[in-house]
C-alpha cells in the first residue's frame, strides 16, 4: 500500500495540471428569413423611397478632381461628363507668360438639378502640374489639398456644438489624364499615382484617345493595366473593398477590361444621319463622343455617375478619411485637433515621403 501512495499523489497532481475546458465564445445568430410568415404588408420596402425624398430636399456634394498635362482636354471632358459649363478651359500659356512654378488648385462649385434631385459639385482643377521642366513633387501640393479637406471635415465632426449637416469639400474622386503615347506611362505618372492612391479614388483615363487607332488604343490600356500593377497601384475600384461576389464580378470586368477608359470629350454638336451629336471634326470624319465604338466616355461616365457615384462618396469617408481620422487622433494622443497633449495646436498631417521614381 505504501509503495502505491507516491503513484496516487503523482496521478492527484497531474490531474490538477489539466485545464478546464473553456467555454465556446457565443456566435450571433444568422438572421432567419421570415418573409412567407408574414401576417401582412409592414412597409420596410419604404425605406427607399423616404431616403429618396431626402436626398431630394436636401442634395448631395461630390466632389471631382481632374490632373494632367495642359493640353489633354481635361476641362472639355468634365463638361462633356455633366453636359454643362462646369469646368473653365485653362488658356495655354502665351510666349511672354510664365508657366507657374507651382500646381495651383482651382476649385469651382455649381449646383447642377436633374429630376428634382440637386448636386452640389465642385470641380478642382490643378494648372501647372507636369507643366514644369522639373516635376519633382510637383504633387505635394495636391496631397496636401485633399489632407486639408479632411482635416476641414475631421475639425467640424469633433466640435461639441457641431453642424447638422457638415459641408462636404473632400475630394471624392481623381480623374487622373494619361498622355496617348501608345508607349508607356512616364515617369512622373507613376509617382503622382503612387502617392495619391492611398488618400484618394483615383480612376486613371487615356486622354484624346481619336489619336490612336483601334490595336494601339488596346495594347496601351493593357500595357498601362501592367505598370500599375508591376508598381503595386491601386487604382479605383480597389479589389480590397469589394462587398460581395455581386460587387468583386462587376468590378473584376471593369478592373481587367475597361480600365483605363479611352476617351475623347467634346462641347459641340454636329449633325449625323439626322441627329445632333456631341462629337469631334476629324479629316476621316466625326468622332462621336457617346459612340461606344468610337471611345469609351459613355463607360466613363455611366461608371462615374450612374453606378459608382455613391460607393466613391462612401469609400471616401469609410476608408480614405477614416485612414487620416485614426492617423491624426492617433498622432495627437487621442485628443481632437488643435490639442495637443500640453493644448498646443498640431500641425495637419504631413506629405507621404516616397522615392522618386526613377
Amino acid at each position: 500500500m505504501s509503495k502505491g501512495l507516491p503513484e496516487t499523489r503523482t496521478d492527484t497532481a497531474m490531474s490538477e495540471l489539466v485545464p478546464e475546458p473553456r467555454p465556446k465564445p457565443a456566435v450571433p445568430m444568422k438572421p432567419v428569413s421570415i418573409n412567407s410568415n408574414l401576417l401582412g404588408y409592414i412597409g420596410i420596402d419604404t425605406i427607399i423611397e423616404q431616403m429618396r425624398k431626402k436626398t431630394m430636399k436636401t442634395g448631395f456634394d461630390f466632389n471631382i478632381m481632374v490632373v494632367g498635362q495642359s493640353g489633354l482636354g481635361k476641362s472639355t471632358l468634365v463638361n462633356t461628363l455633366f453636359k454643362s459649363q462646369v469646368s473653365r478651359k485653362a488658356s495655354s500659356w502665351n510666349r511672354e507668360e510664365k508657366i507657374p512654378k507651382t500646381v495651383e488648385i482651382k476649385a469651382i462649385g455649381h449646383v447642377i438639378e436633374e429630376g428634382g434631385v440637386k448636386m452640389k459639385l465642385t470641380v478642382i482643377d490643378t494648372p501647372g502640374f507636369g507643366d514644369q521642366i522639373n516635376n519633382e513633387n510637383c504633387w505635394e501640393p495636391i496631397e496636401k489639398y485633399i489632407n486639408e479637406q479632411y482635416e476641414k471635415f475631421l475639425k467640424e465632426e469633433v466640435n461639441i456644438a457641431r453642424k447638422k449637416r457638415i459641408p462636404d469639400t473632400r475630394v471624392h474622386c481623381c480623374l487622373y489624364f494619361i498622355s496617348p503615347t501608345g508607349h508607356s506611362l512616364r515617369p512622373l505618372d507613376l509617382e503622382f499615382m503612387k502617392h495619391l492612391s492611398k488618400v484618394v479614388n483615383i480612376i486613371p483615363v487615356i486622354a484624346k484617345a481619336d489619336t490612336m487607332t483601334l490595336e494601339e488604343k488596346s495594347e496601351f490600356k493593357q500595357r498601362v493595366r501592367k505598370e500599375l500593377e508591376v508598381n503595386g497601384i491601386e487604382f479605383y475600384p480597389q479589389k480590397e473593398f469589394d462587398e460581395d461576389l455581386e460587387d468583386k464580378t462587376e468590378n473584376d470586368k471593369i478592373r481587367q477590361e475597361s480600365m483605363p477608359f479611352a476617351v475623347v470629350g467634346s462641347d459641340k454638336e454636329y449633325q449625323v444621319n439626322g441627329k445632333r451629336v456631341l462629337g469631334r471634326k476629324t479629316p476621316w470624319g466625326i468622332i462621336e463622343v457617346e459612340n461606344l465604338n468610337h471611345c469609351e466616355f459613355a463607360l466613363l461616365r455611366d461608371f462615374v455617375i450612374r453606378t459608382h457615384l455613391q460607393d466613391l462618396k462612401e469609400v471616401t469617408h469609410n476608408i480614405h478619411y477614416e485612414t487620416y481620422r485614426a492617423k491624426r487622433l492617433n498622432d495627437n494622443g487621442g485628443l481632437p485637433p488643435g490639442e495637443g497633449l500640453l493644448g498646443t495646436a498640431l500641425p495637419p498631417v504631413p506629405a507621404t515621403p516616397c522615392p522618386t521614381a526613377e
